[in-house]
């Protein structure tokens, strides 16, 4: 895969991809509208397809046409990637290449560890040249090869034993490979890197919790032991603007996640959109949204939008907001709630207060899609209260790298029943509403836009949803037999366009809400009837 070519796919139209499964991991070269090249389909983090086969006037005639579960009962998250109708997907320890049409297997990997895992969530792969990269639970990063996934190699990238773990998608863009560690909640501290393709060494890091006097320490109050577990680390992937080689970052969020009298000041760059020179790490510019964050609001995806010279950056997270960026003057064009919101800026006390979002609210994992044919962006939220309250003493950032949770206050989620979730249509120029679907549970599953006039998401309810992009109106709904949320794409494979469906448990959900359910992950394919 030659990544110089994703900004082009938006532009381009249904194309024809080739032959057999066998044939197909060999050619990794050219990249075409009917490939889905990246978890967010290209570097600008679009989640848009131009493939129209399928699109709002035939949607209704869709068939399940095949599956794949995988074999360890892991966090059902992977956002796959599909390359020559291939699908290449991830739990915490199984990569799997799988034939785009019928889901059968081409070939598996098994990652064993080689020391602590902190935390087991994954979130997908990257592809180039040769290579399909990827994050490990205890800290690895590693390199298969996509023709029969041997191990290329291997790299430990950051110490498990220190409470990191890697769940992000990297990305990749002329050799270098662009990806950082989780963590926050076991009392890590946060970074970014660039790592050579060829053989994983690194290139540079820049430490989103500033060390010893880099600019942004003195945010952190006098004590320099505070930064060595402060958060800020990375979960979700990042974005790049190939033209300009700017590297996009959404920061975590600070940690101790609510205990704060040990963290005075805005606490840098948590919970902020983060712009570094992509050659060299070197920090451009940031903003930052919530300072002295004490609510557990990440700030979770970045998007580009491009139109023509104009370049605008639409930032969600976690605190149920999107802020509309000119790239240029770095100024808020405009901000826009996309979920309930209620004490968001309140400080928190021993005393509980009800809080919305929450620490699961917002924006998740799945971050917008955007249609430059409507000129929309849709955002999934999950609105979820609780009541809140800090502990009267700080947590012990020694005790919990290895047992979590580095909070230092309790959380207490409304009944699962109250919780639900929302998908709403902005006009990406104004922030004016266009439309909004009400969904039953939390919509933390994936969405995608593409130029046949739809959206594609899925429901914790294990509905999968095809609505009509202009109206919101839901054209097509099935069932997986699992929660949706994990990733949703579309591709050709065999010559007609499918679309892929990741549900299964969801780790972190299921051990707040157990009655959500869910069994290993699985990948259900979906096309027209023939």
């Amino acid at each position: 895969m030659k990544t110089q070519y994703i900004l082009t796919i938006a532009l381009l139209e249904a194309a024809l991809v080739c032959s057999s499964s066998i044939a197909a991991v060999q050619t990794q070269n050219v990249i075409t509208a009917g490939d889905w090249p990246s978890v967010n389909h290209d570097a600008n983090g679009s989640r848009y397809s131009a493939l129209k086969e399928i699109d709002s006037t035939n949607v209704g005639a869709l068939k399940k046409a095949g599956t794949y579960t995988f074999p360890d009962k892991e966090p059902s998250q992977t956002a796959p990637v599909v390359i020559d109708g291939v699908i290449y997907a991830t739990t915490a320890h199984t990569t799997v290449a799988l034939d785009g049409f019928d889901c059968h297997v081409i070939w598996t990997h098994k990652w064993v560890s080689h020391g602590v895992e902190t935390f087991n969530s994954q979130r997908g792969v990257a592809i180039a040249d040769g290579k399909v990269v990827r994050g490990t639970p205890d800290g690895y990063l590693i390199a298969l090869d996509p023709k029969d996934g041997h191990l290329i190699w291997e790299k430990q990238i950051a110490d498990s034993k220190e409470g990191y773990f890697i769940s992000m998608p990297p990305l990749i863009n002329n050799g270098l490979i662009y990806i950082g560690p989780a963590g926050a909640e076991w009392a890590s501290s946060g970074w970014v890197g660039a790592f050579r393709l060829s053989d994983g060494e690194r290139v540079w890091r820049f430490n989103i919790i500033p060390g010893d006097g880099e600019k942004g320490a003195d945010t952190w109050g006098p004590n320099p032991e505070t930064r060595k577990h402060a958060g800020g680390n990375l979960w979700t992937a990042l974005s790049l603007d190939m033209e300009k080689g700017i590297l996009y970052v959404p920061g975590g969020n600070p940690a101790p996640d609510i205990y704060d009298d040990e963290r005075p000041g805005d606490n840098l760059y948590t919970d902020s959109l983060i712009a570094l020179d992509a050659k060299t790490g070197r920090l451009k510019w940031y903003k930052q949204f919530i300072p002295h964050d004490v609510h557990d609001y990440d700030m979770t995806h970045v998007r580009i939008i491009k139109n023509g010279k104009h370049t605008l950056l639409a930032a969600t997270g976690k605190d149920g907001l999107m802020r509309v960026l000119d790239a240029d003057s770095h100024k808020i064009v405009y901000t826009v709630p996309f979920t309930s919101r209620m004490n968001t800026e309140a400080p928190l006390t021993t005393n509980s207060l009800r809080v919305s979002p929450s620490t699961l609210g917002g924006n998740e994992w799945n971050g917008p899609a955007y249609s430059p044919a409507l000129g929309t962006i849709f955002v999934p939220a999950t609105d979820w209260s609780a009541k809140m309250k800090k502990d009267t003493t700080p947590p012990d950032a020694e005790k919990e790298h290895t047992h979590g949770w580095f909070f230092g206050g309790e959380t207490e989620f409304d009944p699962w029943e109250q919780a639900r979730g929302w998908l709403t249509a902005f006009d990406v120029a104004t922030g004016n509403i266009r439309w909004v679907y009400p969904a039953a549970k939390p919509l933390i599953g994936a969405v995608t836009a593409t130029a046949g006039n739809l959206v594609l998401t899925g429901e914790l309810t294990g509905d999968f949803l095809a609505l009509d992009a202009g109206s919101g109106k839901v054209l097509y709904r099935e069932n997986v037999g699992g929660p949706i949320g994990g990733g949703i794409v579309t591709y050709n494979a065999h010559n007609v366009q499918n679309v892929a469906v990741v549900s299964g448990f969801l780790g972190i959900f299921n051990t707040m809400a157990p009655a959500l359910g869910g069994g290993n992950t699985t990948i259900t394919v979906f096309r027209l009837s023939q």
